[in-house]
C-alpha cells in the first residue's frame, strides 16, 4: 500500500491541485504550478489571513513590496553572511545533502539515497541567495537578489508606513507575497521549494512589552489554524527553539508544528514560526542607510527603536497541511471513497451541479440555469461528462461540500437533491429556498 504522501501527492496532479513546473520537459526540481483547484484553494487561505488580520483590525496595515532587492538590504539583514547551509557531497550517487540530512552509525555517515559510506565529512557553505543583475550588461550592473522571505520589504519600508498611515505602536505591516531559496532539500513535494509563497507580519511594539505580545502571537496563531481553518488540534503543537536554535536576530522563536505525512522522518515540522526579533533589523537598516527608523511616543515623550514580534506563515505549508489534515479513504459499500474533508471555508469550490442525465435537453438546461444562479453567490462548477456516481467521486476528492443534482422529478416538483460531502445524506430542496439553503449551510 502507498504511503499516505504518495497518494496526496496523486491526487493533487490527477485533480489539478499541484503539478511539476515545466512537466512537459522533464519538470524542474523542487519548483511546482498550482493549477485551477490549486489556485483556489490558496487564494481562500490567503483571503481568511488578509480577512482576519488586516481588514478586521485597526492596528495592522497592508504592504507589497518588490521581490528583486538590492544588496545593501541584505548586508544589513545578516542574510549574505549567515544565510547559509553546510552542505555534504556524495562521491557515489554525486548528489548533495545537508550535514544533518545523513545517516550517522556511530562514528560513521552514509549516504541517505545509495546508502554509500560518506568517508570525508567535511561541510562547505552554501548560500541560499538567488542573485541577478539588473542592467543591459552584467558586467557593468549592480548585483541585486530575489527576496528570500517578504520581512526585509516591511523593514525598509517602515518610515514610509509610519510617516503616511500615522499609526500609533503596537501596530503591524502585513504582507503575502514570493519569496526565494536555492534550497537542497528537494524531496517533500511542496513543503520546501525553491520558490514559495509567505504570509508574515512584523508587529512593531515597545521594548519592555516584547515578551508579552511574543506570548500572544504564538497563542493567536495557533488559534487561527484551527478555528479560521479548521485544522484539528490533534496535528498541530508549539515548539519553543533552545538556545542554540535561534537565528542570529531573534531573542526568542517558537514554531507551529504540523505532523506532516511524511514517512522518513520525524513528522512534526515547521508550519509558521513566530519571532522575537529584538530591534536588531531597524537598528541594522538605520545603521547602514543612515535613516532614523525611531519612532517618537508623544504620549510618553520618548524615541525609542521598537521591537519586531514576527508571525511568518508559508502558504504552500498550509496548503500541505490543510490537504494532509483533509484527507481520509473510507470503505463505503465494499469501495474505498477518497475524501477531502476540508472545512468549508477553504474548499476550492462549495457547490457541484450535475443533471441526472445528461441526454434529457431539459435536464441540462435547468442545471446550466441553476449553476449560473448559484455561481453569483457562491463558487460553484458544472458538470455533466460521466454518470452521478463518478460526479459524486469526482467532488468528494476536491473537497466540494455540496452537490446538487437535477432529475427528471425536478421539471415537475420544482425540487433538486442536495448531497453532502461528509455525510453523503441527501436532502430535496425547492428552488425558490436553494439560496438561502446554502446561505445558512455555508455561513462562516
Amino acid at each position: 500500500m502507498k504511503d499516505k504522501l504518495t497518494e496526496i501527492i496523486s491526487l493533487c496532479k490527477r485533480r489539478g491541485f499541484v503539478f511539476s513546473s515545466c512537466d512537459i520537459y522533464g519538470g524542474l526540481s523542487a519548483v511546482w504550478d498550482y493549477g485551477p483547484l490549486g489556485v483556489l484553494l490558496k487564494k481562500n487561505i490567503k483571503d481568511i489571513w488578509w480577512r482576519t488580520y488586516v481588514e478586521k483590525r485597526g492596528d495592522i496595515v497592508g504592504l507589497d513590496s518588490s521581490i528583486v532587492m538590492s544588496e545593501p538590504v541584505f548586508l544589513a539583514s545578516g542574510h549574505l553572511e549567515s544565510f547559509t547551509d553546510l552542505l555534504v557531497d556524495c562521491k557515489s550517487c554525486k548528489k548533495r545533502f545537508k550535514k544533518e540530512e545523513l545517516i550517522q552509525k556511530e562514528d560513521k555517515f552514509f549516504c541517505p539515497e545509495c546508502g554509500a559510506e560518506i568517508e570525508e565529512v567535511q561541510p562547505r557553505q552554501f548560500n541560499l541567495m538567488i542573485k541577478t543583475y539588473l542592467g543591459p550588461l552584467e558586467e557593468s550592473s549592480k548585483p541585486v537578489y530575489l527576496r528570500p522571505e517578504t520581512a526585509q520589504g516591511i523593514f525598509t519600508n517602515f518610515k514610509n508606513v509610519l510617516d503616511t498611515m500615522h499609526k500609533k505602536i503596537p501596530f503591524g505591516i502585513a504582507q503575502i507575497g514570493k519569496a526565494f531559496r536555492n534550497e537542497i532539500t528537494t524531496k517533500t513535494f511542496i513543503f520546501r521549494t525553491r520558490e514559495f509563497e509567505q504570509m508574515e507580519i512584523e508587529y512593531f511594539v515597545e521594548p519592555e512589552k516584547a515578551e508579552d505580545y511574543y506570548h500572544y502571537w504564538v497563542e493567536e496563531r495557533k488559534r487561527w489554524y484551527i478555528e479560521e481553518l479548521g485544522i484539528s488540534p490533534k496535528n498541530l503543537r508549539v515548539r519553543e527553539h533552545s538556545l542554540q536554535e535561534l537565528a542570529h536576530y531573534a531573542q526568542a522563536c517558537s514554531d507551529v508544528e504540523f505532523n506532516f505525512p511524511f514517512s522518513d522522518k520525524e513528522n512534526w515540522r515547521e508550519l509558521e514560526g513566530i519571532a522575537n526579533r529584538g530591534d536588531f533589523d531597524l537598528s541594522s537598516h538605520a545603521k547602514l542607510s543612515k535613516e532614523d527608523l525611531s519612532y517618537f511616543d508623544p504620549e510618553k515623550n520618548r524615541r525609542y527603536i521598537p521591537y519586531v514580534i514576527e508571525p511568518s506563515a508559508g502558504v504552500d505549508r498550509t496548503f500541505l497541511a490543510l490537504i494532509s489534515d483533509a484527507y481520509c479513504e473510507e470503505e463505503v459499500r465494499g469501495r474505498v471513497r477518497v475524501v477531502l474533508k476540508l472545512d468549508k471555508r477553504v474548499s476550492p469550490y462549495k457547490i457541484a451541479v450535475f443533471p441526472l442525465l445528461k441526454n434529457r435537453p431539459e435536464l441540462v438546461e435547468l442545471a446550466r440555469k441553476i449553476y449560473q444562479d448559484l455561481s453569483r453567490d457562491f463558487v460553484s462548477i458544472y458538470d455533466d461528462t460521466a454518470a452521478i456516481g463518478k460526479l459524486y467521486r469526482r467532488q468528494d476528492e476536491i473537497g466540494t461540500p455540496f452537490c446538487v443534482t437535477v432529475d427528471v422529478e425536478s421539471l415537475e416538483d420544482k425540487k433538486v437533491t442536495v448531497r453532502d460531502r461528509d455525510t453523503m445524506s441527501q436532502l430535496r430542496i425547492d428552488l425558490d429556498n436553494l439560496k438561502n439553503f446554502f446561505e445558512d449551510s455555508l455561513r462562516c
